[in-house]
């Protein structure tokens, strides 16, 4: 017997003593599992891996998707002459007060609000290239942008809309080529990903047409920047994060007035 067994584990066998810690160290893993559980279903359920998109390839062949789970934080930029602009950070492994954190992609809106114009481009930081471009669509029934491809002959993906009749705010992508028409969803398909939640506090999750989770947003999450105004993107493996990353700024922009109004009642507080 070894003379630094505790006292209790006195008499019994090496073989118990083991099956003794496993059962421990299975109680420590189910508990875990447990807390991991509850937080999935308060933010909106677990990320899952995806391992196809709804079209043919990534936005980003060197950046879009991943084998791992990544977190971003986007930035609104405090000087913007479009109000539209955003600084996307990858913070996957970023350390304390963001120490790590890697430029990911800029997004810049346009400077008039006129049809045609009325865009916001995705452009990568690592290759420079721009990835994807939002066309806003000014006569709609509801807040509407297409999304393309980004470079010269853009190819139109789909489009990202606010859902007419919904109980909550809700926001549908669509593929371009799926069929269907109508402003109230009745005579279109299945939206390719639903995004719902709390999008003035900025907590949401985007689903895709299974019902998976495949990205969370928060306002708060476990990489902190005091200088930054930022909310936090997490994106499932094999998710296409610029799409995601995307589809949030359009949001943003179209809660913008109540964003606002939110800082300035914090502010008051």
């Amino acid at each position: 017997t070894s003379a630094f067994l505790p006292s209790h584990h006195l008499g019994r066998t090496v073989a118990q003593t083991h099956r003794l810690r496993a059962c421990s160290s299975s109680r420590g893993a189910l508990k875990m599992n447990f807390f991991d559980d509850i937080g999935n279903m308060m933010t909106g359920g677990k990320l899952e891996p995806q391992k196809s998109l709804p079209y043919d390839k990534p936005f980003c062949t060197d950046t879009s998707c991943t084998d791992e789970t990544r977190t971003f934080a986007v930035r609104e930029r405090p000087i913007s002459f479009t109000g539209e602009d955003f600084d996307v950070a990858d913070i996957s492994n970023a350390g304390f007060a963001g120490v790590g954190s890697v430029d990911f992609a800029k997004v810049r809106g346009a400077m008039l609000h006129l049809p045609g114009k009325d865009k916001m481009r995705l452009t990568s930081s690592e290759t420079g290239e721009e990835v994807l471009v939002l066309d806003r669509v000014l006569l709609s029934a509801t807040p509407s942008y297409d999304i393309y491809r980004g470079g010269m002959g853009a190819e139109k993906i789909g489009w990202i809309e606010k859902k007419l009749i919904a109980m909550t705010d809700t926001f549908d992508v669509y593929m371009e080529g799926q069929g269907g028409f109508g402003v109230t969803g009745v005579f279109k398909p299945p939206p390719a990903y639903r995004i719902e939640g709390d999008f003035i506090d900025r907590r949401f999750v985007m689903k895709n047409d299974k019902g998976e989770t495949v990205a969370k947003v928060e306002m708060d999450g476990l990489v902190q920047f005091d200088e930054w105004n930022h909310y936090q993107i997490q994106c499932a493996p094999g998710m296409d994060a610029v799409l995601a990353i995307a589809c949030c700024c359009a949001i943003d922009e179209e809660f913008d007035e109540e964003h606002l109004e939110r800082k300035k009642k914090l502010a008051e507080a």
